[in-house]
C-alpha cells in the first residue's frame, strides 16, 4: 500500500501532467483553425483539376500516344506507396490509422506477388514502417523543421515521385493520408495518383462533358503533359494539408481526453489519500487513548 508521501507525490505528478495536456489542447485548438482553413481552401482547386483531367482523359481514352502518367506503363508489377504521416505523436489514432491502411495494402500486394516500394513523408510513419518493411523503404522525407507547409514542400515530394516514375522504378503510385472531416473524425485514405485514377462522380461528369465539343489551345496532349505532373504535386499538397488539419484535430481530441482522465485520476488519488490519512489519524488517536488508559 503506498504511503501518504507517495500518494501526495503522485497527485502532484498527475496535476503537472494535466497542466501540460491542457496547454497542448489549447495550442492544438489554435493551430487547428488555420490548418482547417488551409485544407478546405485547397479542396476546390484539387477537385476542379481532377474534373478537368477526367474530361481530357475521357477524350483521350483510346489514344495510344497518351502520356504515361495517364495511361500507365501497361504493367502492374511494382507499386510505390507514398505514406504521409505526422512528424510527432500524442495525436490519438491519427498516425496508426494511416500506417495500418498502408501496411495492409502492402501485405495484400506482396501476397499477390507484387513488388512494393515505400516512400515515407513524416517521421512517425517512417519509424513504424521501418520495423516491418526496412528493405522496402526507398526514400524518406521529413518536414519536422517546417513551421508552415507550402506548395514547395509538396512539390519536393512530387518531383521525387516523378523522377522515380520516369526512371521506370515503379508502375503504380498510391498516396496514403488522413482526410479531415471534423475534430473527432479523420478518415485514413488511399488515393492512386499514378497513373491518374478518377472517382466515379468525376468520371461520369467527364463523360457528359466529353459529349460536348471543345477546342483546346494548345492541343489536348500538350495540356495533359503539363497538367498531369502538376496534378501529382497538387494532390500531394492537398494530402499534406488534410494531414496537418487531421493531426491537430486528433491531438486536440486526445489531449482533451487526457486532461479529463487526469482529473478523474486526481480525484481517485485524493480520495485514497484522504482515506489513508483519516485511517492513520484514527490509529494514532486509538494508540494515545490506549496508552492513557494503561497509565
Amino acid at each position: 500500500m503506498p504511503s501518504l508521501k507517495d500518494l501526495k507525490n503522485r497527485i502532484a505528478s498527475v496535476k503537472a501532467t494535466q497542466k501540460i495536456t491542457k496547454a497542448m489542447k489549447m495550442v492544438a485548438a489554435a493551430k487547428l483553425r488555420r490548418a482547417q482553413e488551409a485544407a478546405e481552401a485547397a479542396r476546390p482547386y484539387a477537385e476542379r483539376m481532377t474534373k478537368v483531367l477526367a474530361g481530357l482523359s475521357a477524350a483521350n481514352a483510346n489514344n495510344a500516344e497518351a502520356p504515361l502518367l495517364l495511361s500507365g506503363t501497361g504493367r502492374d508489377q511494382v507499386h510505390l506507396l507514398v505514406v504521409a504521416t505526422g512528424e510527432r505523436g500524442l495525436a490519438g489514432g491519427f498516425n496508426s490509422s494511416i500506417i495500418r491502411l498502408a501496411r495492409d495494402h502492402a501485405l495484400r500486394l506482396i501476397a499477390q506477388g507484387k513488388t512494393v516500394k515505400i516512400l515515407t513523408v513524416g517521421r512517425k510513419g517512417n519509424d513504424v514502417l521501418r520495423r516491418s518493411f526496412r528493405d522496402d523503404i526507398v526514400h524518406y522525407i521529413t518536414f519536422r523543421e517546417v513551421k508552415q507547409l507550402g506548395f514547395v514542400h509538396a512539390d519536393e515530394v512530387a518531383q521525387k515521385v516523378l523522377e522515380m516514375f520516369n526512371a521506370g522504378e515503379f508502375d503504380v503510385a498510391t498516396l496514403f493520408f488522413a482526410r479531415f472531416q471534423s475534430v473527432i473524425s479523420q478518415v485514413a485514405t488511399a488515393q492512386q495518383i499514378i497513373p491518374a485514377k478518377f472517382e466515379t462522380s468525376a468520371a461520369s461528369e467527364a463523360a457528359t462533358a466529353a459529349s460536348a465539343l471543345y477546342e483546346y489551345e494548345p492541343s489536348e496532349e500538350e495540356i495533359l503533359e503539363d497538367l498531369l505532373p502538376r496534378n501529382v504535386a497538387v494532390q500531394i499538397f492537398r494530402a499534406l494539408l488534410e494531414n496537418n488539419a487531421s493531426f491537430y484535430g486528433a491531438q486536440m481530441s486526445a489531449m482533451d481526453n487526457a486532461t479529463r482522465n487526469a482529473g478523474e485520476m486526481i480525484n481517485k488519488l485524493t480520495l485514497s489519500y484522504n482515506r489513508q490519512r483519516q485511517a492513520q489519524i484514527t490509529k494514532e488517536l486509538i494508540e494515545i487513548i490506549s496508552g492513557a488508559e494503561a497509565l
